[in-house]
């Protein structure tokens, strides 16, 4: 069976604002589960042959080769182009990156080499209005600022998500409807992650409104949008570069934006330097009092000059002296 017209209407208008729905190739990301099977049926059913997809096996479950046979039997069945891409994790970045970050990093890499052999004009990844309530509630409860906030968003480079306006409910409504039994990922019900256990305590709440946290996020991107120019701007306007050093003039400048140019400051000198949590934030509170503050190998120190502004000035640290 295949999703009835009116929900094909409605994915139809959902991705059309995103994509040449009339025009280009659309790889489809299809883990088996009940979301992203969803979004195959409805893209094949506007796409047709212009609809293909892909599966990624990360390795890292032993049921995850089924689950890629799954998907793979279900488009062979309804003629839908299919890959099952597999490779090897990243290393961790510096002790800090987290296996989930890890396994995301190489899904959206393999996925970006299939789109670009199969000619597709964009990825399309089956994220909803569930998903980014979940998103926002973790983020806002790790403190998480304006970029952070922004959420999942619609559409992000070369990837597309048409779903964020759908309930999880109604999509595993349609898969079941079309006589469909997804794949049940238990990571999703495992209790040692985060969105899992936050899944659990939010499946009770019937007074979330999860259009408008998707309205909210998309307001929240359009400030990070907006944040992102200004930082630009400012940064040619307010900043002196060398490969030794970045001087900034922060007369006048908002908090934000210092932290910002503080945070491109620090990656212009040190290359790949990893920053966590207020830890900028921190360093621009300690320029803004006269102190000087060091983050990676990246010394900044304040320099001040007879009626003039201060300045910050971001420069390699000289090497530590061994014992």
């Amino acid at each position: 069976m295949t999703p009835g017209a009116a929900p094909v209407a409605r994915f139809r208008a959902d991705l059309s604002a995103l994509f040449a729905v009339d025009r280009d190739r659309l790889l489809v990301a299809v883990s088996g589960g009940g979301d992203s099977v969803a979004l195959l049926l409805l893209a094949h059913a506007v796409l047709g042959e212009h609809c293909v997809a892909a599966t990624v096996d990360h390795g890292l479950r032993p049921e995850a080769a089924d689950e890629a046979e799954f998907v793979a039997a279900l488009c062979r069945a309804r003629g839908i182009a299919h890959r099952t891409l597999s490779g090897a994790l990243p290393l961790r970045a510096g002790g800090g990156t987290n296996l989930s970050s890890r396994a995301r990093a190489l899904r959206y890499a393999l996925l970006e080499e299939e789109r670009a052999r199969v000619g597709a004009a964009a990825i399309a990844t089956a994220h909803h209005a569930d998903d980014q309530v979940e998103t926002l509630v973790m983020r806002l409860n790790r403190g998480a600022g304006a970029g952070g906030l922004a959420g999942v968003r619609s559409c992000n480079g070369a990837v597309v998500r048409p779903l964020l306006g759908w309930r999880r409910a109604e999509l595993a409504d349609l898969v079941r409807a079309c006589g469909i039994e997804a794949v049940q990922d238990p990571t999703n019900v495992d209790d040692r992650f985060d969105r899992a256990r936050l899944r659990k305590a939010l499946a009770d709440v019937d007074w979330l409104d999860p259009a408008g946290w998707q309205r909210s996020a998309a307001a929240l991107a359009d400030a990070e949008d907006a944040l992102a120019f200004a930082t630009d701007r400012l940064w040619h306007e307010r900043c002196s570069l060398s490969e030794a050093a970045v001087v900034i003039d922060p007369t006048g400048v908002p908090f934000e934006l210092q932290r910002r140019l503080g945070i491109r400051a620090l990656g212009h000198l040190q290359l790949g330097i990893t920053l966590r949590g207020g830890e900028v934030a921190r360093l621009i509170s300690a320029l803004q009092n006269g102190r000087t503050g060091m983050l990676g190998d990246v010394m900044a120190t304040v320099e001040t000059a007879p009626n003039a502004p201060p300045r910050w000035r971001f420069a390699s640290a000289p090497p530590r002296r061994s014992h």
